[in-house]
């Protein structure tokens, strides 16, 4: 018997249509992720981007790009390193959330998904328990790289700014996984799914602060870079962290979340009760 199934009662199997007390739905939530996690346990592999990726960036940028840059920043790669950890902080929850996406294409097309919409569980438990699983995964990814970034000289000069930069990130991260639950239940095949987030992320990620200064961007793309909000992000985190405005990418941030997430939750959710 599957996780999904081992916690329903007798009482939970009196139809698929029937009211699902709160109770219940934690229930169901609680099963789900037990499910993601000892998936993630028998296919080790789908943690290697959660690793590898603060691993690769913060190697490449820091020690690529760190001279020439940390140069415009008045210092050498000491001062990159202080720039650009907190950018590439704010940007893993959104690449993170972006295997919410792909994730959700595949169980549809393995048939995992029509087993689920047969058994009497909430149709949002389903959906929560695999963005919980994916926020651990972007947590455990952030945690590989605030060590990666002590390694190659990152100072970290605010606790309390760090551990609030990893829940703004966190919270935007929870927004955009609603859009890619939206794409992963639409779209056909898992490689549409990742290739129109390539198509969405690759912009927003090189169009913003989060690597490099937009004082010397042309005045179209700085146009760009002021309403990114991964700009905000990566502006409030560094704030939080090593110091500098906090407000204003603050409360944009905040703004975008609680947006995506009340136009995207309600059209996923539906998405996934009415899809064939």
């Amino acid at each position: 018997m599957s996780a999904a199934t081992a916690t329903l009662t007798p009482a939970d199997l009196q139809g698929a249509d029937a009211p699902i007390p709160l109770r219940a739905h934690l229930r169901h939530t609680g099963a789900l992720v037990r499910r993601n996690l000892l998936w993630i346990r028998q296919d080790p592999e789908s943690m290697f981007d959660a690793i590898l990726f603060p691993v690769v960036f913060t190697l490449l940028f820091v020690y690529v790009f760190g001279g020439s840059i940390g140069q415009s920043l008045g210092g050498g790669q000491e001062a990159y390193v202080q720039y650009v950890v907190p950018g590439l902080l704010a940007m893993t929850g959104m690449n993170m959330a972006q295997g919410v996406g792909t994730g959700f294409n595949h169980d549809f097309n393995s048939g995992v998904m029509d087993r689920f919409r047969s058994l009497p569980i909430g149709r949002g438990s389903v959906l929560f328990a695999k963005i919980a699983v994916e926020l651990m995964r972007m947590l455990f990814a952030t945690g590989v790289l605030v060590i990666v970034a002590v390694l190659v000289g990152f100072d970290i000069t605010s606790w309390p700014g760090l551990l609030a930069s990893v829940g703004l990130s966190a919270a935007f991260g929870f927004a955009l996984m609603w859009v890619f639950i939206t794409l992963g239940v639409t779209m056909k095949s898992a490689q549409s799914v990742q290739a129109m987030g390539f198509l969405v992320l690759m912009p927003l990620q090189f169009g913003s602060s989060i690597f490099a200064p937009t004082a010397s961007m042309p005045g179209w793309l700085r146009g760009f870079t002021e309403f990114n909000p991964l700009s905000a992000l990566a502006d409030a985190a560094r704030g939080l962290m090593i110091g500098g405005p906090v407000a204003h990418g603050l409360w944009v941030t905040l703004a975008w979340s609680v947006g995506l997430t009340a136009v995207m939750a309600p059209i996923s959710i539906h998405k996934f009760r009415t899809k064939s």
